[in-house]
């Protein structure tokens, strides 16, 4: 029989139930449940959660006989079950109980037919680019870890900037003070380095981006590099101010004066359950709300025709405009 993991954030009232809705379904087609133990106790605390049947991760059931696994809460508890399966296949399908939920597929009135997609199968798998983080002190590697969103070093103290130098592929960009740097994915995108100014990346388009944190710099501008690049932040040692580096949020590294933080593409992406093939560009106009008044389409291919007539059509001609200082100047008589 197929397992599926439930992870859900049970700690909130309305991820407790959709984990017991969730369970209760997924037995009623069939599939075996499975959760963690500490979740799967607070399930066991309801009333309609005693008896229910599921097998506990790690103890009934391994990630290796894990089919899929379904997350419930928003993108931070989709990016917890993203750590927790990261050196397994099992491909994570979000069902989004927050607000944005970019890493989510469907939502919570949606749940009864998430279910039932992902009992008939009737989903796909997407691969998302991770990043893979490491921490330099000297010549020694203080740190080795990964995200899926975003890479952000940060200042440790609230009243102290840090100093940095930004770099990419081993050359040196730009130094400055700042808050700090985030380093993302496409998919972190819309997270952390949006809120910083960051610019919006299609999840299909391979590339890494640096978005400065309150720079003083004229020079302070996001880059968008090679998805093969090396994007890398050294906190200079002209200040003893502290930095710290936040992975997803999740994962963190103090960063004393002299630290590097080099970031590249990670051989290893996260694997991502599509239940609907909606743009990413309706997608973004939903999640933020965006207005969208006004918009009339591109014209039908079959009006795209002229029309015939024993008329010809007059259209205006292209014309080519020369910058002025290309015109021809006035002769001058030149005087002996």
């Amino acid at each position: 029989m197929r397992r599926i993991l439930v992870l859900a954030h049970t700690g909130r009232t309305d991820a407790l139930q959709a984990a017991l809705d969730t369970c209760l379904s997924l037995r009623a087609s069939g599939l075996i449940p499975v959760m963690r133990r500490l979740e799967l106790q607070n399930l066991r605390n309801t009333i309609d959660g005693e008896t229910l049947e599921v097998e506990i991760l790690g103890e009934d059931a391994e990630l290796d006989q894990i089919d899929l696994g379904m997350v419930l809460g928003g993108d931070g508890t989709v990016l917890r079950a993203a750590e927790l399966v990261r050196n397994s296949a099992v491909p994570l399908l979000g069902v989004n109980l927050g607000h944005v939920g970019f890493l989510a597929e469907s939502e919570r009135a949606d749940l009864e037919q998430t279910v039932e997609w992902v009992v008939n199968r009737e989903y796909t798998v997407e691969e998302r680019m991770a990043i893979d983080v490491q921490v330099w002190l000297g010549n020694r590697r203080t740190a080795h870890t990964w995200a899926l969103n975003e890479a952000a070093v940060e200042k440790a103290n609230r009243e102290r900037m840090i100093e940095v130098v930004m770099e990419v592929d081993g050359r040196p960009i730009s130094t400055f003070g700042c808050d700090g740097m985030v380093m993302a994915t496409p998919t972190g995108s819309t997270a952390y380095a949006f809120s910083a100014g960051g610019p919006v990346v299609w999840p299909e388009v391979e590339a890494l981006v640096m978005v400065p944190i309150s720079a003083h710099a004229l020079f302070a501008k996001p880059l968008v590099v090679a998805p093969t690049s090396t994007m890398a932040l050294e906190i200079l040692t002209r200040t003893d101010a502290q930095a710290v580096l936040w992975c997803d949020g999740r994962r963190t590294v103090d960063l004393p004066p002299g630290s590097r933080v080099e970031v590249t593409r990670s051989k290893k992406p996260v694997r991502l359950a599509r239940v609907n093939r909606t743009p990413f560009s309706e997608r973004l106009v939903r999640k933020f709300e965006l207005p969208t008044r006004g918009w009339r389409g591109p014209v039908p291919t079959q009006d795209r025709e002229t029309a015939t007539s024993a008329i010809p059509l007059v259209t205006p001609a292209m014309q080519v405009v020369e910058p002025r200082h290309y015109e021809p100047r006035a002769e001058t008589e030149h005087r002996p």
